[in-house]
């Protein structure tokens, strides 16, 4: 690759791991928490004003569970197979189905049963900019939506813009596995769940 050819290549970067963290509803505190890398090493990365390096790029990786050609844009291989690495936040299991970072972003999401959860207990609710579809495989998931619960079994979706307060638990005595679909900009599916009383 030419210098001409890779400069593009290197000015993109930046613009995608910003894209990526506010994508996944991360600080920028959060992130130099888990990989150890500085805040302001982070920031001039994402603004363009730091070269990124392998000794950068592989700790953002592991921290996204993405494959660092998805971070730098490396050209495609031709093979469209997607070799998912799964990776484990708060007792969740989260399997990436897309290798993109910019438009939907698609995962399988497994909830191990909460033992621990005292009965009727709801799920911690977080809110960010987004739209998010979600269909159940197997198990029951509570959808905590602003006020209201919603319990969802196999073959259920439901729609919802994440700027509302929302949270997910096993609603079950057996793992729960759903697929989530997740918009940065807004985009939506057909289904939507209503927050108000029917």
């Amino acid at each position: 690759m030419s210098e001409d050819e890779l400069a593009p290549v290197l000015d993109a970067v930046g613009p995608r791991l910003r894209s990526l963290r506010k994508g996944r509803g991360i600080t920028l505190s959060q992130l130099a928490e888990e990989t150890g890398i500085s805040l302001s090493t982070l920031s001039r990365l994402e603004a363009g004003q730091r070269e990124p390096t392998l000794k950068l790029l592989l700790p953002l990786a592991k921290a996204y569970g993405v494959q660092l050609d998805e971070l730098v844009g490396a050209p495609q291989t031709g093979d469209p197979r997607i070799h998912p690495r799964p990776f484990t936040r708060h007792g969740k299991t989260w399997i990436p189905l897309t290798r993109h970072l910019g438009g939907l972003h698609a995962y399988k999401q497994i909830l191990p049963v909460a033992a621990e959860a005292p009965s009727g207990a709801r799920p911690e609710q977080g809110m960010h900019e987004g739209y998010e579809w979600l269909y159940v495989l197997s198990g029951r998931l509570l959808l905590a939506l602003g006020e209201h619960d919603l319990v969802l079994g196999a073959g259920e979706a439901a729609e919802f813009d994440t700027r509302t307060p929302h949270g997910f638990a096993n609603a079950g005595d057996r793992p729960v596995e759903f697929l989530a679909l997740y918009g940065a900009q807004g985009e939506r599916m057909h289904v939507r769940v209503r927050t108000t009383a029917s």
